[in-house]
C-alpha cells in the first residue's frame, strides 16, 4: 500500500506542478506564489532530495570503492560537467522550493509548521552535504537571482553555521502546536518525536566533521548530545523508500532501474567484494553479501574476450601490496578493479549486480539467472539509506575513538555490527523475496551467523595497534548505498586504510572536493574553479593522505 501511495504522490506533485494555468512569461514547472500548494511543495522537496542524495552519493561510492570508479585515472573520471545534477537539484528545485514554502506559510493564515520542518531539516542536510563536497558555495546571495544573478560563494564555515541555524529553526516548528493540515510525510508519517531525533542525529553528523578544525568543540558539543540521548533508535531510520511502478514517473529505485530491465548497470567493486567474502580480510563471508549482491553466475568466467584482466598479469603494485587482481575468490563476483576503464563486453547478463539491499533487486540463493526482468526480486522497492541507527553507533565510535568524547569505542562498534546486520535481515523479511531468503538462509542461521561475526570483531579490535581501522572498516561496509558519509568517513579519518589502488602507477590527486559544476561556471561571473586537491573547510588532514 506504501508503495502505492508513493507512485501517487510523485504523479500528483508532477501534476500540480505543471498544469498551473500561468502566465506565458513564467516557467510552467516552477510554482509561484499565487499558486503554489504547500503540501505538494513538501512532496516534491522530499522526492527531490531523494534524488539529490542518490546523484551526490553515487561519486562518493566510486571514490571509495564501493562500485567500480571506471576511467583510467581521476581527472578523466571527473569533469565539471559531471556535477551539474547535484548543483540542479540543490539550488533549482530543493532550496528555491524550501524559500517559496516559507514564503506560503509567512503570508498565509494556516499553519504549516510541519511542512517548515521537515523542509529546514532537509535544507540543513542539503547544505551541509554541498560544503562537504564542493567546499565553498553560493548561500547568502544564493536565491535572489533578481538582486544577485551571480552570487558569490561563502565560506564552508558559515554555510555549516547557516545549516545548523536551520536545525534549530527545524526544531522550533515542530515544537509548536499541531497543525490541523499535515503534510505528506514520505519518511516519518508526522511523527514529531522522531523528527526531532533526526535533528539530533544531524547536529551529531555537523559536530562529527567539524572534529579536525575543532577538537575541543566537537567533543563538548558531541558529549552533550550523547547526555541528552535523543538520537534515531531502531524503527527510526532516515530511510526513502522507493516503490515498483515502472511507468512515468519511475518509482523504483534508481539502481534497479538501470540494472534490472536489459541486465548490466554498474560494475561492482572488487576491492569491496573482496572485503565481503571468505578470501577477504575474515575467514567467512559477511552475513549480508547475498543480501547485497547477485552473482548471475557462480562460478568464475574463463574467457578473456568476456573478462579481459583473465588474460593480463597484476601490475606490480598490486602484486607487492597483495591486492586482489580481476577476481576475488573463485565463485562468480564479477566485478572491475578501481579506475579500470576497459570497454564494456556482452557481460551485461553475467557480471555481479546489485542484490536486495539496498536496491530492492534479488536475494543471491545461487539460483545465477540473468536479471532482466523488472518482475524480478523486490521489483525496485529498495530504500536510501541515508541515515541509521547503526550509523550513530559508528559516529559515536569514531567521536570516542579519535575525540575523546565519552563512550566505549568498543560496545558502539559492536552495537552498530549487529543492527546494520539485522537491519538487512529485517529489510529482507519485509519484501517479496523473504521466502526465498528464509529457505537457503533461516534466521536461526542467520544469528548464528551475526554472533561469530560479532565475536570475531570484538576479538580482532582488541588486540589491534590500528583499532580505528576497525572501526573505520565496519562503518565503510555497512554504508553499502550511501556514498556520502563513506566519502566523509574517508577523507576524514583514513579509513578503511589499505584501499585498492587504481590500475595504473600514477592516477592522479584523489579528489579532496568535487569541481564546481559546469552550470555554474559558464553563468556565474564569479565562480572559479576548484582543483581536485581544494579542500573542504573541515578536512585538514595532509596532501597525500588518501588514493
Amino acid at each position: 500500500m506504501k508503495m502505492k501511495i508513493y507512485s501517487l504522490l510523485l504523479a500528483m506533485t508532477l501534476i500540480i506542478v505543471s498544469s498551473c494555468d500561468l502566465d506565458l512569461l513564467d516557467d510552467p514547472n516552477v510554482p509561484s506564489i499565487d499558486t503554489a500548494n504547500p503540501t505538494y511543495i513538501t512532496t516534491r522537496i522530499q522526492v527531490d532530495f531523494a534524488r539529490f542524495f542518490e546523484a551526490t552519493g553515487f561519486h562518493g561510492m566510486r571514490m571509495t570503492r564501493m562500485i567500480n570508479q571506471n576511467q583510467n585515472n581521476y581527472q578523466s573520471a571527473y569533469v565539471a560537467v559531471t556535477f551539474n545534477p547535484i548543483w540542479l537539484r540543490a539550488y533549482q528545485d530543493i532550496l528555491n522550493d524550501i524559500k517559496l514554502l516559507e514564503q506560503l506559510a509567512e503570508a498565509g493564515d494556516i499553519n504549516y509548521d510541519y511542512h517548515l520542518g521537515i523542509a529546514r531539516t532537509l535544507r540543513a542536510y542539503v547544505l551541509m552535504t554541498l560544503t562537504d563536497v564542493f567546499g565553498e558555495v553560493p548561500w547568502s546571495e544564493a536565491l535572489d537571482p533578481l538582486t544577485t544573478r551571480s552570487p558569490k560563494v561563502d565560506s564552508g564555515e558559515d554555510v555549516y553555521q547557516a545549516a545548523l541555524a536551520s536545525l534549530q529553526q527545524a526544531k522550533a516548528s515542530f515544537g509548536g502546536t499541531r497543525p490541523v493540515v499535515l503534510p505528506v510525510d514520505l519518511f516519518y508519517a508526522n511523527d514529531q518525536a522522531k523528527w526531532l531525533k533526526l535533528i539530533s542525529t544531524l547536529e551529531l553528523k555537523y559536530h562529527l566533521n567539524r572534529r579536525l578544525v575543532d577538537p575541543t568543540g566537537s567533543r563538548a558539543a558531541i558529549n552533550s548530545l550523547v547526555e541528552a540521548d535523543n538520537f534515531i533508535g531502531d524503527g527510526e531510520d532516515f530511510v526513502f523508500r522507493y516503490g515498483t511502478s515502472l511507468n512515468d514517473p519511475d518509482s523504483r529505485h534508481p539502481r534497479f532501474a538501470a540494472t534490472y530491465t536489459a541486465g548490466g548497470g554498474d560494475y561492482q567493486s572488487t576491492w569491496y567484494m573482496f572485503n565481503l567474502i571468505e578470501e577477504g580480510p575474515k575467514p567467512f563471508d559477511d552475513p549480508r553479501v547475498r543480501y547485497y549482491l547477485y552473482r548471475q553466475v557462480i562460478a568464475n568466467p574463463t574467457d578473456p574476450d568476456k573478462l579481459r584482466c583473465l588474460g593480463e598479469i597484476a601490475p606490480g603494485h598490486y602484486l607487492a601490496g597483495g591486492y586482489p587482481f580481476c577476481l576475488p575468490g573463485t565463485r562468480g563476483y564479477w566485478g572491475r578493479d578501481h579506475l579500470n576503464n576497459e570497454g564494456i563486453p556482452p557481460d551485461g547478463l553475467e557480471r555481479t549486480v546489485w542484490g536486495l539491499y539496498p536496491a530492492g533487486g534479488r536475494f543471491d540463493n545461487d539460483s545465477a539467472t540473468p536479471v532482466n526482468n523488472p518482475s524480478l526480486g523486490n521489483q525496485g522497492a529498495g530504500i536510501q539509506p541515508i541515515l541509521l541507527s547503526a550509523f550513530v553507533d559508528f559516529m559515536l565510535a569514531e567521536a570516542v575513538q579519535e575525540g575523546g568524547a565519552n563512550g566505549d569505542a568498543k560496545e558502539l562498534l559492536l552495537s552498530g555490527v549487529s543492527k546494520h546486520l539485522n537491519y538487512v535481515r529485517a529489510f529482507a523479511e519485509n519484501s517479496n523475496e523473504s521466502g526465498v531468503v528464509e529457505s537457503f538462509d533461516p534466521k536461526e542461521d542467520f544469528d548464528d551467523k551475526v554472533a561469530s561475526y560479532l565475536t570475531y570483531i570484538e576479538n580482532e579490535f582488541e588486540s589491534s595497534n590500528a583499532p580505528m581501522r576497525v572501526i573505520g572498516r565496519e562503518y565503510w561496509l555497512s554504508l553499502y548505498g550511501n556514498g556520502i558519509e563513506s566519502y566523509n568517513l574517508y577523507r576524514r579519518t583514513g579509513q578503511p586504510s589499505g584501499m585498492q589502488p587504481g590500475l595504473l602507477a600514477d592516477v592522479g590527486q584523489f579528489p579532496r572536493s568535487y569541481l564546481y559544476p559546469n552550470d555554474y561556471m559558464v553563468t556565474n561571473i564569479n565562480a572559479n574553479q576548484r582543483a581536485f586537491t581544494d579542500r573542504v573547510f573541515w578536512d585538514n588532514n595532509p596532501a597525500g593522505f588518501i588514493y
